[in-house]
C-alpha cells in the first residue's frame, strides 16, 4: 500500500495509506525518491489560508468567489506538492505512437505528483523529464522552483547593464538571484537572515543588503540616485511589496512573484504614483506576455534542467533539511515556527 501526506485540518499533518489508481495504456507507475516542500504555497494549505480553501475558483471567469457550494478544496487535502523525483517501476501499454522522449522502466524522472510514495502518471506528462543516472536525483526537486524563479527574472527584463533587486532569499529568491546574475544584470539581494545573505553572495549577488527604512536611500547611493530598474519581490509579504515600490526608479518594474496571503494594504500615493511604477504579477501558470510567442512553461523547465545538469547553479547545498515522509508533520511545524533558517526541505520516501 502506498502512503500520502494529508493536511487533515489547519496545522494537522498525517501520513495515510493510499491505493494508487490502476495502470492503464499510456501511463507509468513512479516510485517516489524525494519530494521538495514549498515553504510558500504549501504553508498556505498547512495554515488554512490558501484561497482554494476559503473561496470557490471559477475557471471560466478566473475569479475566486463566495458561493453556496463552498470553497473549491476542503480538508482533508491529500498529496499537495509539486517538486517530486522518482523512478519509473512499471509502464502500461503505449497509447498511440511512441515518442522519442518517452520514459521507460528504470528511468529517474522529475515531475509533479504530490507528496506520496507512489503515483500513476500519464507518460506524456513525463516526456523530456528523464534525469541522467549520474546525477543526484534530488536535483530534480529544483526544476519547478527554478522555473518559478526564471519566470520572474524574465518578467524583470534582467540583462546586461540593468540593476535588479531580489527581495527575499529563500530557495526561489536565491535561484532568481543566480539567474539574474547569469543574465548579465547587477543584482542586489535583499535579505535579513545572515545564513541566507551568505548563500546570496555565493549565488553571485553584487550587493547584499538587509531590509529596512534606509534601503531605498542605499540603493539610490549604489545607482547614483537613479534607483534600480526592477525589483523582484519573493518574500510574499505586503511589507516587501511596499518596499519594492520604493526601490525602483522612474518607470521601474516591480515583479510581484510571492504568494500574498490575507488582508494587506499598499500606499500608492507616494513613490508608486510619482515614479510611475509598474507592478506585474509573475505566476508559473504562464510566461510574461511579451514572450509568449517564443516561451512557454515547458521551455522554462527545459532551460532550468539544462543549467542544473551543467551544475549552474549547484543546488544540492541548498538542501537544509531532510525528513522521512513519516515525519512530515515535524517538517511543516518547523517551517511554520522557525523556517527562517531553512532553505530547501526534502521529504524522503523509504
Amino acid at each position: 500500500m502506498a502512503r500520502v501526506l494529508r493536511f487533515a485540518a489547519p496545522r494537522k499533518v498525517e501520513t495515510v495509506p493510499e491505493e494508487p489508481p490502476p495502470l492503464g495504456p499510456g501511463r507509468v507507475r513512479v516510485r517516489t525518491i524525494a519530494s521538495g516542500v514549498s515553504a510558500g504555497t504549501e504553508l498556505t494549505a498547512f495554515r488554512g489560508t490558501n484561497p482554494y480553501l476559503t473561496f470557490d475558483w471559477d475557471p471560466d471567469l478566473r475569479l475566486f468567489r463566495e458561493r453556496p457550494r463552498g470553497p473549491t478544496a476542503r480538508y482533508p487535502v491529500d498529496g499537495w506538492g509539486y517538486s517530486e523525483v522518482g523512478r519509473v517501476v512499471e509502464a502500461g501499454p503505449v497509447a498511440g505512437t511512441a515518442h522519442p522522449d518517452d520514459v521507460g522502466v528504470g528511468d529517474v524522472v522529475w515531475g509533479m505528483w504530490g507528496h506520496r510514495t507512489e503515483a500513476v502518471v500519464e507518460a506524456s506528462a513525463l516526456r523530456g523529464h528523464r534525469l541522467p543516472e549520474d546525477v543526484d536525483p534530488a536535483t530534480g526537486c529544483f526544476v519547478r522552483v527554478g522555473a518559478i524563479a526564471l519566470n520572474a527574472v524574465l518578467a524583470a527584463h534582467a540583462s546586461l547593464g540593468s540593476v535588479v533587486a531580489v527581495l527575499g532569499q529563500g530557495v526561489i529568491g536565491l535561484l532568481a538571484t543566480r539567474y539574474a546574475v547569469l543574465s548579465g544584470a547587477t543584482v542586489i539581494a535583499v535579505e535579513g537572515i545572515p545564513r541566507r545573505q551568505e548563500v546570496a553572495r555565493r549565488m553571485g549577488a553584487h550587493h547584499v543588503l538587509a531590509p529596512g527604512p534606509e534601503l531605498p536611500v542605499e540603493l539610490r547611493r549604489i545607482t547614483r540616485s537613479a534607483g534600480i530598474d526592477a525589483a523582484v519581490e519573493m518574500s510574499g509579504t505586503y511589507a516587501g511589496l511596499q518596499s519594492a515600490t520604493r526601490l525602483v526608479g522612474p518607470d521601474g518594474v516591480v515583479v510581484a512573484a510571492g504568494f500574498y496571503q490575507g488582508e494587506g494594504a499598499l500606499r500608492l500615493g507616494e513613490e508608486f504614483h510619482h515614479n510611475r511604477v509598474q507592478i506585474i504579477a509573475s505566476q508559473i501558470g504562464s510566461v510574461p506576455s511579451m514572450l509568449r510567442a517564443r516561451w512557454d512553461v515547458a521551455r522554462l523547465q527545459r532551460t532550468v534542467v539544462d543549467h542544473l545538469l551543467a551544475g549552474e547553479p549547484e543546488v544540492l547545498s541548498l538542501i537544509s533539511h531532510r525528513y522521512p515522509l513519516e515525519r512530515a508533520a515535524e517538517a511543516f511545524a518547523m517551517l511554520d515556527t522557525a523556517g527562517g533558517e531553512a532553505l530547501q526541505v526534502l521529504l524522503e520516501m523509504s
